[in-house]
């Protein structure tokens, strides 16, 4: 596919957004956040839709987005997996993924609403057996004209908070996404417990609640292209995360004494750091990888993606723990930062299909 390299635009993309993050989620908002009823702020919502154009950024520019691509999504999501942003960007980034693909006369005015900061948007694909891919959806649509949901979808990003749902469920050609209003008639929300107060879920129940199929017709392969798009997303969030919590584990080092020594002189912590930067910059070169792979339309995406998002998966949760073995007993008081990450890459290990279940996957398409 040629030889990737972040271009000035791209590195200008990084520089504003890290900015953004920096100054609007530092620490104590996220911690805000996290204890508030609903991390989502509308008018921060609208402002990042308003200055930065964050969530239009892949909508096409027919839509009110600036078209760009996988590469620039993944860009986005790093940074704001490095503080851990509360919120629904990357499930509404999910949701455009898949109205990109859809029908123009059923996605257009869900695009410019998203692209305007109008609209909050999620993905529904997971039930109570935390099953990611089509063999897990047990939701039913019924209709031909008119169509109608009836089930119940389980740890929906920001499903509490989402204008605009978007469903997968099963037909008789196979599981297709269906666009549902947030305030349709028949649907339910619960927020669910979770492990990591940064991420919030729901459960969504339907019955018989009025739907829109993304596509005219279909067979369910949108579904699965869909699927690609957001393990490659996920782990460049992942990817994102595992590099703030080394920058944390390595500045401790350099500070903490002990012995008349900074801890980071000692051989053991050099190389629990040391294995942490090479794993790290593994994750990210696969995540880029795989956004590269998609933005070419390169059939590798169906081996990188899975691949990338286990590996990353497992990179961040094991530096994460890196972070907390260095920093010692504090790292486990709530007012430590370091657990923060630790719960965001324990949970969003399982989101999206966990590590097992991708590297399953990835033996299976590629002949194993």
């Amino acid at each position: 596919m040629g030889t990737f390299e972040f271009t000035e635009d791209h590195e200008a993309l990084r520089a504003s957004v890290r900015g953004f993050v920096e100054e609007t989620f530092p620490e104590t908002e996220v911690r805000r956040l996290m204890a508030a009823p609903t991390p989502l702020e509308r008018s921060v919502w609208e402002r990042m839709a308003r200055e930065l154009g964050l969530q239009g950024l892949i909508v096409p520019e027919e839509y009110g987005g600036a078209g760009a691509g996988a590469v620039e999504l993944a860009i986005v999501l790093e940074e704001f997996g490095r503080r851990l942003v509360p919120g629904p960007f990357l499930s509404t980034a999910l949701a455009t993924l898949t109205l990109i693909g859809g029908d123009p006369a059923v996605t257009a005015d869900h695009l410019e609403g998203i692209a305007a900061g109008r609209v909050v948007a999620t993905v529904a694909l997971a039930e109570e057996d935390g099953g990611w891919d089509a063999s897990g959806v047990r939701c039913e649509a019924a209709g031909e004209d008119e169509w109608r949901l009836t089930g119940t979808k389980s740890f929906v990003p920001d499903g509490m908070d989402a204008d605009l749902l978007v469903v997968a469920a099963r037909t008789d050609a196979g599981v297709r996404l269906f666009a549902v209003d947030g305030g349709a008639d028949g649907l339910a929300r619960e927020e669910l417990d979770v492990f990591d107060l940064t991420r919030r879920l729901a459960r969504v129940r339907l019955d018989g609640v009025a739907a829109t199929p993304l596509t005219a017709t279909g067979d369910g392969s949108e579904f699965d292209r869909f699927l690609d798009a957001a393990r490659l997303a996920v782990a460049a969030e992942q990817a994102g995360g595992a590099d703030f919590a080394l920058a944390m584990a390595v500045a401790y080092a350099k500070e903490r004494v002990q012995f008349g020594r900074a801890i980071g002189s000692f051989q053991a912590i050099k190389h629990m750091c040391a294995d942490a930067f090479v794993d790290v910059e593994s994750a990210r070169s696969a995540a880029y990888y795989g956004a590269w792979a998609i933005a070419a339309g390169s059939p590798e995406t169906a081996a990188v993606a899975p691949l990338a998002k286990a590996f990353c998966s497992d990179v961040f949760f094991e530096t994460a723990r890196t972070n907390m073995q260095v920093h010692g007993g504090i790292s486990f008081t709530y007012e430590h930062p370091a657990h923060l990450y630790y719960r965001r890459a324990k949970s969003g290990a399982q989101l999206w299909g966990s590590p097992t279940a991708q590297r399953d996957l990835l033996a299976t398409r590629i002949g194993l």
